[in-house]
């Protein structure tokens, strides 16, 4: 089966489709200097544009892996995933706390999905 890369740079595609799934790099917030919630966000928007550009969308997810710097904002990040995630359609998930690339970044997800 072809493998499909899209965006693809040195170190990474941004999102890769093989066998009918998606594969996204890991996504962080537009912006750095926001909270956990606006974080949290504007990756889940980045997600949801990443996705329908490769022609599937959120109703989709397989699994995401989600790495916070902190638990201390699991519950803030939670109550925007929760707002976000279609009911019934929730993925496999994972949460850890993590380093991350840059002090400022508060989040970051990993996300597979089936093509629509």
């Amino acid at each position: 089966m072809q493998i499909q890369r899209f965006e693809t740079k040195q170190r990474m595609s941004r999102a890769i489709i093989h066998n009918n799934t998606v594969y996204l790099c890991g996504q962080v917030a537009k912006d750095a200097d926001a909270d956990i919630g606006e974080q949290t966000r504007t990756t889940l928007e980045k997600i949801d544009e990443l996705l329908a550009s490769v022609g599937t969308d959120k109703t989709q997810l397989l699994s995401v892996t989600i790495y916070v710097k902190t638990m201390d904002d699991f519950a803030a990040m939670n109550a925007v995933w929760d707002a976000w995630v279609p009911e019934g359609l929730a993925p496999a998930r994972a949460c850890v706390e993590a380093a991350m690339a840059r002090p400022a970044l508060l989040v970051e997800m990993s996300v597979i999905a089936a093509v629509k």
